[in-house]
């Protein structure tokens, strides 16, 4: 049973290393994907730097979901674990909290939730633990959702719909002192909360396409 981590990244030049040397070190890791999503900082050049890292270079933003697929082509992991690439704090732990239930076959797919992290960041996770980046999950169920390439930042949502729709267990796991970088943080105040909304609006765009969708069949 082979496990690939795919790392999706757009501009996390000064984040990504980090995420990359603890995922090298884990013994649970077979393959490990960077898809760097029309980055044009140096994410490329640092990812590559990692010998056991393949990176996959997307010329145009598809969105987290389009990234997640394109690492899904390019992969043959049974068990996917999906990671942001900005986050702070990642230890080898954290990536067995999220593998373990699924290589031991308790559960289909994990979700990971920071914890004792930074305020800010816990508290989303709390008010939508469903939007949570962090996750392990078989292969099938990835590969069971037709437009996840279409989903940009809804995949999340859209792992949730099909898990919810088919009554697949999602097991929520705690991620102690883990949290990430917030895009305020990246990309000054106002700029974050323009990318922020558009993040939202994604979600949105995608979740009621789907519904409509469902009507319509």
């Amino acid at each position: 049973m082979l496990v690939t981590a795919i790392i999706p990244a757009f501009n996390e030049a000064h984040n990504i290393g980090a995420v990359l040397k603890t995922l090298s070190a884990s013994s649970l890791i077979n393959e490990i994907v960077v898809v760097s999503d029309g980055s044009e900082d140096d994410t490329v050049s640092i990812a590559s730097a990692y010998e056991a890292v393949k990176v996959i270079e997307l010329l145009g933003n598809r969105g987290k979901g389009g990234a997640v697929k394109a690492g899904l082509d390019n992969s043959g992991g049974d068990i996917i674990l999906v990671l942001d690439a900005d986050l702070i704090g990642l230890k080898e732990e954290h990536i067995n909290a999220l593998l373990h239930p699924v290589t031991s076959g308790s559960t289909k797919m994990t979700t990971g939730l920071f914890e004792k992290g930074r305020t800010v960041t816990d508290l989303a996770q709390k008010v939508a633990p469903f939007l949570s980046g962090q996750r392990a999950l078989k292969r099938e169920l990835l590969e069971n959702i037709s437009d996840i390439d279409l989903s940009r930042f809804g995949i999340e949502v859209a792992l949730q719909l099909y898990v919810e729709e088919h009554a697949v267990e999602n097991k929520l796991v705690q991620l102690p002192l883990l949290s990430h970088v917030m895009k305020e943080e990246k990309l000054g105040f106002w700029k974050g909360i323009l990318a922020r909304v558009k993040m939202y609006w994604e979600i949105i765009c995608y979740v009621t396409n789907t519904e409509i969708e469902k009507k319509v069949v």
